[in-house]
């Protein structure tokens, strides 16, 4: 076997994928069970590493401006829920790190968000108190206490949240009349990277709770990439104002 298929191979929890690309080493010829693997693989280690950078914008974007204008706190919130669930969930159930990933990095970014728009809206302490409460509740639902039951139904109500927060999103958005500083960059990664991940959690997890949250969630940030489109030219009117 290649030593890069070798590699990749140790890398895979299915022991049905590893026999794939075992016979696909021996029989040199295109193997389309075998491209799948690798192309599942590639893509789930592609937007795990993309995590790490995919909300830094918004994050620049509402410290550079001083304010989070536009910005749903509701819409955020439950996007953190969205990403703690899936997080939490794949962990209990041990599917390889390169089909959730990037849940944890989006984690950490989303509740930075968070803590943004409390403290530009005055309520620092209230965010400094979500922080150490978001803190807790993550570890007793990665702890042995929690019931599978339990992480099963916070995955469950992963379709909901994530349409409702979306929503809101829009909701605020089309009453504003503008984007304010919601980052372009940001939303679009975030819906090129929901539509892979539908291919990924088939390929990789086979979980279909995993791959109908993606589709939802890729219609959902369909949505708001349309918005950020539509309103491309316009602008707050206190910008308005400064610009004539």
């Amino acid at each position: 076997m290649p030593p890069f298929l070798f590699l990749i191979a140790r890398q895979l929890h299915n022991k049905a994928h590893r026999q794939t690309i075992w016979e696909a080493s021996v029989c040199p010829s295109v193997h389309v069970p075998c491209l799948k693997i690798l192309l599942s693989k590639g893509l789930g280690l592609g937007i795990v590493a993309g995590s790490l950078l995919v909300k830094l914008p918004q994050v620049f974007k509402i410290l550079g401006a001083k304010s989070a204008e536009g910005l749903s706190l509701q819409s955020v919130m439950l996007e953190l829920v969205a990403l703690t669930g899936t997080m939490v969930y794949s962990i209990t159930n041990n599917f390889p790190f390169s089909s959730w990933g990037e849940a944890l990095f989006l984690m950490l970014q989303t509740i930075t968000i968070c803590f943004l728009v409390m403290h530009y809206r005055g309520q620092t302490v209230k965010g400094v108190a979500f922080l150490a409460c978001y803190s807790l509740v993550l570890l007793v639902l990665l702890s042995p206490l929690t019931p599978l039951t339990v992480v099963t139904l916070l995955q469950a109500s992963n379709v909901p949240a994530v349409v409702v927060g979306r929503l809101l999103q829009a909701a605020t958005n089309y009453h504003n009349g503008h984007t304010g500083q919601l980052s372009a960059i940001t939303v679009f990664l975030l819906f090129g990277g929901s539509l892979a991940r539908i291919f990924t959690s088939i390929q990789e997890t086979g979980d279909p709770l995993m791959a109908g949250t993606f589709v939802v969630s890729s219609l959902c940030n369909g949505l708001i990439a349309a918005q950020l489109l539509f309103y491309w030219n316009a602008r707050p009117p206190h910008k308005q104002k400064k610009a004539e």
